[in-house]
């Protein structure tokens, strides 16, 4: 490989297949480990609903001289309005500092403006002190969110089992597992089916006040085309659906180096609230993340939204040591 000079010119283009090998190694030499199964999964997903990512890469007359990689959110975390979420973002080590990274998150900049999104949306470890400076530099600001994290391995099943007053998690190893009863003895919790679509679409409305049905469709149909991958479920009392959530378990998000899933939507129908429903759907998640050797499940609240936050803890959930970022696309005044 020739040297690489900040004179190059660089051209940019939306990542294919032939770029996978250029990624992961770029990928690798910045995580310190290999995760061609999860880049491999996202160019895949890309390539199936192009209008619902956006993963655009920079070469130069080296090959592959960085790439961004972003996943629509239009209904994820109770969300109203459009954005857009930086999965991955990366530079070969040769060229950095010569306004790569720019360059391609300016692209993906055009790329959500021409698709109505709103805002772009990422986070980072609060300990990674180069990706903080580079979110600072590039006009990010910390967002109102909250994002929690519960272990899976070592949770004792208390913070699962009473609608009350939050349960400290103990990891002493003492206790049973008892999801399973919860997920049986509280509701009937089943995998989601494409035949669930309009009870889950119409409690998602009961619940905010808006249809969502293209969104709640996508998800669904991610579920059925990769079930190893977005874990979505359905709990029933007396054979209606009165409640349901949809989640992923991935490898690589944010740099991650360990399994993660992450929830995307939780829903119960008004007239069931706080009649253990919501944590049957837990119950029965952390027992299918179990098998797939997911180590922790993470989630965003809003800071605000006091109900839900108040849930989650109880459920055993706390703060994550990522940090939440934003940067608005909606010009001012």
């Amino acid at each position: 490989m020739t040297t690489a000079t900040a004179s190059d010119p660089i051209t940019l283009r939306p990542l294919n297949r032939n770029d996978l090998s250029g990624v992961v190694a770029i990928d690798t030499a910045l995580a310190g480990r290999p995760r061609r199964a999860y880049i491999e999964r996202r160019l895949a997903a890309a390539l199936r609903e192009p209008a619902q990512h956006a993963q655009l890469a920079a070469v130069d007359r080296n090959g592959l001289a960085g790439y961004i990689l972003g996943r629509r959110l239009e209904g994820e975390f109770g969300r109203s309005k459009p954005g857009l979420r930086i999965e991955l973002v990366g530079v070969r080590a040769d060229v950095r500092g010569h306004g790569i990274g720019r360059r391609v998150l300016g692209a993906l900049i055009d790329w959500a403006r021409r698709h109505g999104v709103d805002d772009l949306r990422t986070a980072a470890v609060w300990r990674d002190v180069k990706m903080l400076g580079w979110l600072d530099r590039m006009g990010f600001d910390l967002a109102g969110d909250r994002v929690l994290t519960c272990p899976i391995l070592g949770l004792r099943d208390e913070a699962l089992e009473d609608e009350g007053e939050a349960h400290e998690l103990r990891f002493d190893g003492t206790a049973r597992n008892d999801f399973e009863r919860l997920a049986r003895d509280t509701a009937d919790v089943r995998s989601m089916s494409e035949a669930d679509l309009a009870d889950v679409v119409r409690i998602d409305r009961e619940i905010t006040g808006r249809d969502r049905t293209r969104y709640v469709g996508a998800r669904l149909a991610e579920t059925m085309a990769d079930s190893a991958i977005r874990v979505s479920l359905t709990a029933r009392r007396d054979g209606a659906i009165v409640g349901y959530l949809m989640a992923r378990a991935d490898l690589g998000d944010f740099g991650r180096t360990e399994p993660v899933a992450v929830l995307d939507t939780l829903g119960v129908a008004p007239e069931y609230a706080r009649h253990g429903v919501g944590r049957a759907l837990l119950s029965q998640l952390f027992i299918n993340l179990g098998a797939l050797r997911v180590e922790r499940v993470e989630t965003v609240v809003a800071q605000d939204d006091l109900a839900l936050l108040g849930f989650f803890q109880a459920c055993g959930f706390r703060s994550s040591q990522q940090l939440a970022f934003v940067r608005s696309l909606v010009p001012l005044g």
